[in-house]
C-alpha cells in the first residue's frame, strides 16, 4: 500500500549523514519506474569519511551490491534509505541511532571515489531525499567538463 503523500513528522527532520555538506548531483525522477533518472542524491565525499545514521533506524541490509558496498536503513512506515559506497560492519537487524556511526564512504559506484549516494524509497517508490533532511545543503557549481564530481 502507497501513502498518498509524504509524512509531514517526517520531513525536514533528518541529520545529514555526513559532516560539511556539499550536494553535488541532485535527485532526478525517471518517467518511469524503468527510465533512465538519478535515484538519489550525491554528496561529495572521500574514502574514509564516517557516516552516521540521519534517524533511528533498523539495520534492513548491508552487503555488496554489484560492484559497491550498500547501506540500507528501515526507518518505518515503509521508509528506507540507502548509502553507497558504504563499508559497514553492522548487520540486517542491528538498531542505530540518530547520529550514531554505520560506516565509511568506500569505493564503487558512478561517482567512485568523488561521493556518497543517498537514495530515499517509500514503499518502494523513490523519492528525492531533500524531502527528509533538515535543510538544503548549498549549492556547488562545478567548472564545465570537469566530470570528475569534485
Amino acid at each position: 500500500m502507497r501513502p498518498a503523500a509524504i509524512d509531514s513528522t517526517s520531513r525536514g527532520a533528518w541529520r545529514w549523514p555526513l559532516q560539511g555538506v556539499a550536494l553535488t548531483r541532485p535527485f532526478e525522477a525517471p518517467a518511469t519506474p524503468y527510465s533512465a533518472g538519478h535515484r538519489g542524491v550525491d554528496l561529495r565525499a572521500a574514502p574514509g569519511a564516517a557516516v552516521s545514521a540521519p534517524s533511528d533506524a533498523v539495520v534492513h541490509f548491508s552487503g555488496v551490491v554489484v560492484d559497491r558496498p550498500v547501506l540500507t536503513l528501515d526507518h518505518g512506515d515503509g521508509v528506507l534509505s540507502s548509502y553507497e559506497p558504504v563499508r559497514s560492519e553492522l548487520k540486517a537487524g542491528d538498531s542505530v541511532a540518530v547520529g550514531g556511526s554505520v560506516g565509511v564512504v568506500s569505493t564503487g559506484g558512478h561517482c567512485n571515489e568523488a561521493c556518497l549516494h543517498v537514495g530515499v524509497r517509500v514503499y518502494g517508490e523513490y523519492v528525492s531525499p531533500l524531502l527528509y533532511f533538515d535543510r538544503v545543503p548549498r549549492a556547488v557549481l562545478l567548472p564545465l567538463g570537469s566530470g570528475s564530481g569534485r
